[in-house]
């Protein structure tokens, strides 16, 4: 028998013994309620993190808690290995992105065991292998087959040095991230997949994902942006071409002043072409940073194109301009400008010195002041004609049912949404499955050609992909002519947006999924990660699902019924700066504190190996860029597997934040300790009766009143309200109870087996190991994992006695041992008997005794 707690040695034999056992292996099995708890998949980038560590704990915790429910529990893991990291890794290291993914995913899952987590391997994915974009590859030629997908035009970022586009993350100050070139915007021919052919449903659904977080909710909502409103047709004057534009706010279109089109547009084009000012605006356009949320912030210019429009409904011309703010992407290209109530419209007029024009006033007939400002707000319509007097709602409806009755417009759904653009011109990705024709036209790769291998014997240069460096890899035939397979690769999103789903049947060669299999398991019941992929992974993986549910491979609606999104690890952070204000950043690990404040906050640290002072750069998100990551592995070493899960369930709830501390991690590490110490006196107790309880002392009764309530507390918060700080919390001060327990007779140590096993079982979705040892030392049938979870029994929760607080005017005077029955004026007259109340009482007028049923008796005497 271990006398001390030794995590070194039980953890290595524990782990062993659920490998020998195929502990979490998972089959479907119809007669049992089954339970898919999923975490999201890590990017292989060489080491875990502590934010895997967190996210990778919670999913662990919620697995087994919910397998001692009696649930058939699946519990997979695998890894997103394609992508850029991989790309740039490759050139820094001389080696192939694939040579460097797949030893980084040895490493990881060595890291992955070594923290006890409970994954069925054999059902392990790996997203760049043959096997699982196969897969991809022949679902994206059944979408093509549908008319879900299609190729056009997009705009890119385009590096004029390397001859190479750039994604968003490449793109560093307007420049290349490797040639330092000024990034151009270029247009490329580009794949997508209609998922705005399901906008509707993506968005009515989301009232049925009442377990996922209302702010994961509201920022899909928001990025799917459903609106109402007309399109309409504005012509150009002396001409026959005409455009449309799209508005939410038809009622104030008897003050459009001008109109803008995007830099890119067709009419901007062809009169760039007679107009050399213009044709420079157009060119400077080029560099136009296409982000939201770079265009909302950057200076509005634009140029006058010379052209007129004719208003749909007045006939009047208005100027049209060409705007940077306006892209070919979004919309038409083209946006009628009231510079009298729209902001953006205004300050850009302001600029160029365009007429601004009310046509909407306060509906309080308060001030309007359109020289300093837009009036954006709805209100009544002016300077209408017969729209006059409207609301603006009123006004909606009225001028749409004018254009409409004119032909030059009708209402309108529209969606913020864009179709998804799956192409990307890096290497490491699945290749697109289509083949370019020599009349320009393209067909999917037939299915008994798939997959389309990715190469992965190559020399990586940091400038080209290898694909398309070879003109060889891309030559074939189709139907014996010549063709050319795609060289684009496929967005990192498609392989993540299904692998949930690939998991059900992992070992699958003849089909994508097995229809039983993943209608057996999916939806998954419990899926966990960060915030940061609330929109777009989300969103393309209900989508994904939907596509997979039109093919007949699942049934369900919706990936995901429950979401749970973890905080960050923050962690503290030390830098130096030299005299050019460069700061270098210095590991905690190298770092002493040797001075707080009376608030425990850091106010002198040193670094250990000169003893000079380091700089505190406050409690950070843990990031290679402040060098403040925790290695999990070094944790481990000293501490053990359990006491890092242990730390991080208790440190905060699961949605927040977590700030890591070592002082934090001690604490686990003795609260462990400590467990450990009581079970193994209770073992020593050797065979113990069980508790008998209606020969229990009073006293005997409270302690066990302690165990119970735990029990239903633990139970409640790992189960319904996954907060699982307060579970550990609460087990925490049960073993106080228990630490100051008697041991002097049988009953005393009944209860204190008892509680020490519950103890097991409540603790071990979090500190598997230690729990696995000690069930096994306590004599237990089978092991830990598979045990019932533990029930609170209602008799013992029942209190014979309450103790109640006495207070005078808020201060506490007395306590009292009441029958839980009392009567509230029993219990009054016992409180104002009080030797120690009338001390403070006497001489004075009681003007009230308030009662809080079991709780407080406070008296107001003045």
């Amino acid at each position: 028998m271990e006398k001390q707690y030794n995590p070194q040695e039980i953890e290595h034999v524990v782990q062993q013994y659920w490998v020998d056992n195929n502990s979490f292996k998972a089959v479907e099995d119809a007669n049992k309620e089954k339970f898919y708890c999923l975490s999201m998949f890590p990017y292989p980038s060489g080491r875990l993190h502590m934010g895997h560590v967190r996210n990778y704990t919670i999913g662990d915790v919620i697995s087994r808690f919910q397998r001692m429910q009696g649930k058939n529990v699946m519990q997979p893991m695998g890894w997103d290995a394609f992508g850029l990291p991989a790309e740039n890794a490759a050139v820094a290291n001389k080696t192939a992105p694939a040579k460097w993914t797949y030893s980084n995913i040895d490493y990881m899952k060595g890291q992955l065991k070594s923290l006890g987590f409970g994954y069925d391997w054999d059902r392990e994915v790996a997203t760049c292998k043959q096997d699982y974009y196969r897969w991809e590859q022949w679902f994206f030629t059944r979408l093509f087959e549908k008319g879900l997908v299609y190729k056009k035009m997009a705009t890119v970022n385009w590096d004029p040095v390397d001859h190479t586009v750039l994604a968003n993350e490449q793109v560093i100050d307007g420049r290349g991230w490797r040639s330092g070139a000024l990034v151009e915007q270029r247009e490329i021919p580009q794949w997508f997949i209609k998922i705005t052919d399901y906008a509707e449903e993506l968005l009515k659904e989301l009232d049925e994902l009442t377990e996922w977080p209302e702010q994961v909710v509201a920022m899909q909502r928001n990025w799917i942006g459903r609106s109402e409103g007309v399109t309409m047709t504005f012509a150009l004057a002396d001409s026959d071409a005409t455009f449309d534009i799209y508005t939410t706010r038809p009622d104030t279109l008897m003050g459009v002043t001008y109109v803008a089109l995007a830099a890119q547009h067709p009419l901007v084009k062809q009169a760039a072409e007679s107009s050399p000012e213009l044709a420079r605006f157009v060119d400077e356009c080029k560099n136009t940073k296409v982000a939201e949320a770079e265009l909302a912030t950057m200076e509005k210019k634009g140029c006058a194109t010379g052209l007129f429009a004719i208003h749909p409904l007045t006939g009047e011309k208005v100027p049209v301009w060409t705007a940077n703010f306006v892209l070919m992407d979004y919309g038409s290209g083209a946006v009628m400008a009231v510079p009298g109530h729209d902001q953006r419209d205004w300050e850009f007029a302001t600029k160029y010195g365009l007429e601004i024009k009310q046509v909407v006033k306060p509906a309080d007939d308060s001030d309007c002041d359109l020289s300093s400002a837009a009036f954006t707000d709805k209100g009544i319509l002016v300077n209408s004609g017969e729209f006059d007097g409207l609301t603006s709602q009123q006004a909606f409806d009225a001028i749409c049912a004018k254009l409409q009755a004119a032909g030059k417009g009708e209402k309108t759904v529209n969606y913020r949404l864009r179709d998804w653009g799956v192409s990307r011109q890096r290497y490491w990705g699945a290749p697109i499955p289509m083949l370019n024709l020599a009349d320009g036209s393209s067909v999917p790769v037939p299915a008994e050609q798939l997959p389309v291998v990715l190469p992965e014997d190559v020399v990586m240069d940091g400038v080209i992909s290898p694909i398309k460096a070879d003109p060889q890899w891309a030559k074939t035939t189709y139907n014996g002519e010549e063709a050319f397979r795609e060289t684009d690769t496929f967005d990192t999103f498609m392989e993540s947006s299904w692998y949930y789903a690939r998991y059900c049947s992992a070992q699958s060669q003849d089909a994508m999924l097995d229809p039983s299999q993943a209608n057996y398991w999916l939806p998954v019941d419990q899926y966990i990660g960060g915030i940061e992929h609330a929109i777009l992974h989300l969103l393309y993986s209900r989508f994904f699902h939907k596509l997979l549910r039109d093919e007949g491979l699942v049934q369900s609606n919706e990936p995901f019924k429950r979401l749970l999104c973890q905080g960050m690890v923050l962690a503290d952070s030390y830098y130096r700066e030299d005299e050019n204000g460069k700061k270098t950043w210095y590991s905690p690990a190298d770092v002493d504190v040797v001075e707080r404040d009376e608030k425990g906050r850091i106010v002198r640290a040193v670094l250990r190996t000169d003893g000079q002072d380091v700089l505190h750069g406050g409690m950070t998100k843990m990031s290679k860029s402040k060098n403040n990551g925790i290695d999990p592995q070094q944790v481990i070493s000293q501490y053990g597997a359990d006491t890092i899960r242990l730390f991080t369930m208790f440190a905060a709830p699961p949605e927040q934040t977590l700030e890591w501390t070592d002082s934090g991690v001690e604490g686990a590490n003795r609260f462990i300790k400590r467990f450990w110490k009581l079970a193994q006196q209770v073992i020593e107790f050797g065979d113990v009766a069980a508790v008998d309880a209606a020969a229990l002392s009073p006293e005997q009764k409270t302690l066990r009143r302690e165990v119970h309530k735990a029990i239903a507390k633990v139970t409640d918060d790992l189960g319904r309200r996954q907060t699982f700080n307060t579970a550990v919390a609460a087990v925490m001060e049960l073993l106080n109870h228990l630490a100051r327990a008697p041991q002097d007779n049988a009953q005393d140590k009944a209860i204190l087996r008892e509680a020490v096993v519950a103890m097991v079982q409540l603790l071990n979705p979090i500190t598997p190991h230690v729990c696995h040892a000690l069930w096994q030392q306590l004599g237990q049938s089978g092991d830990v994992e598979h045990s019932d979870w533990p029930q609170a029994d209602a008799a013992a929760l029942v209190e014979d006695e309450k103790l109640i607080v006495v207070q005078v005017n808020g201060k506490l005077r007395a306590k009292l041992t009441v029958a839980a029955d009392a009567s509230e004026d029993s219990v009054k007259a016992l409180a104002l008997a009080e030797e120690n109340v009338k001390a403070f009482t006497d001489g004075k007028t009681v003007r009230k005794v308030i009662y809080v049923p079991g709780k407080l008796v406070n008296i107001v005497a003045n």
